[in-house]
């Protein structure tokens, strides 16, 4: 299905090698994404959780901020996760912080607690039309907290929007590396592979029925955010 793709993941800090691990499952190329040039060479690109400031840091270093927007602007898909979604935020809050504005969501940062008060949890997904079961980690996790009229919610948790997203944007809250459910990473390659944006009007930015999860246990797994 997804034969001929190339998916880069942002290398510069974070939990990209168990990005990485969990998109080779799905049968697809993976690069690790250092360098601004080597964008080119990718035709979707996942950027990580990890420290978002600590990202920024290093993306001003090495001159990333103008190629990610150009490579946006070219249609290629980003997938952001946690701190990657922070980053592609329209607005960051807890603190305001620089962020990308690649999808018009506004987000607070470590709305979910501490490390501590991390948990698991499952939950629905609606993509492409079909509601699907999904595993979800939350670590010091962000809150999306505004929805632009564009953006499309795919996921919630007790009512809350926790992936969504927006053309060729996908984002989500937790992290679905740390699980061995393969369902958002083969959403993403889909999206990359098909190479075709959705567009989503106001009227279909619903959240989805039933999306919000049963269960929340601790996780076993520790990452920063």
């Amino acid at each position: 299905m997804t034969a001929g793709v190339r998916i880069g993941v942002l290398a510069l800090q974070g939990d990209f090698a168990m990005h990485a691990q969990a998109l080779g499952r799905c049968g697809v190329e993976t690069i690790e994404v250092r360098k601004p040039e080597q964008l080119a060479d990718v035709d979707g690109l996942v950027i990580p959780g990890g420290e978002s400031t600590t990202l920024l840091k290093l993306m001003d270093a090495w001159g990333f901020v103008p190629a990610l927007e150009q490579y946006h602007a070219e249609g290629k898909p980003i997938f952001g996760t946690c701190a990657g979604l922070i980053l592609l935020a329209r607005d960051v809050q807890n603190p305001r912080q620089f962020s990308l504005g690649l999808i018009d969501v506004g987000v607070e940062r470590n709305a979910y607690g501490r490390q501590r008060e991390s948990f698991e949890a499952r939950g629905v997904a609606t993509l492409d039309g079909r509601r699907t079961p999904i595993e979800m980690v939350f670590i010091r996790a962000p809150r999306i907290c505004r929805l632009g009229p564009g953006v499309q919610t795919l996921a919630e948790h007790r009512g809350e929007t926790v992936m969504a997203r927006e053309g060729t944007v996908l984002v989500a809250t937790f992290h679905p590396e740390l699980t061995d459910d393969p369902t958002v990473h083969r959403y993403f390659c889909e999206i990359v592979r098909t190479g075709h944006p959705t567009h989503v009007d106001a009227s279909s930015r619903s959240s989805v029925s039933g999306g919000a999860s049963t269960t929340d246990v601790p996780p076993t797994h520790s990452r920063g955010r």
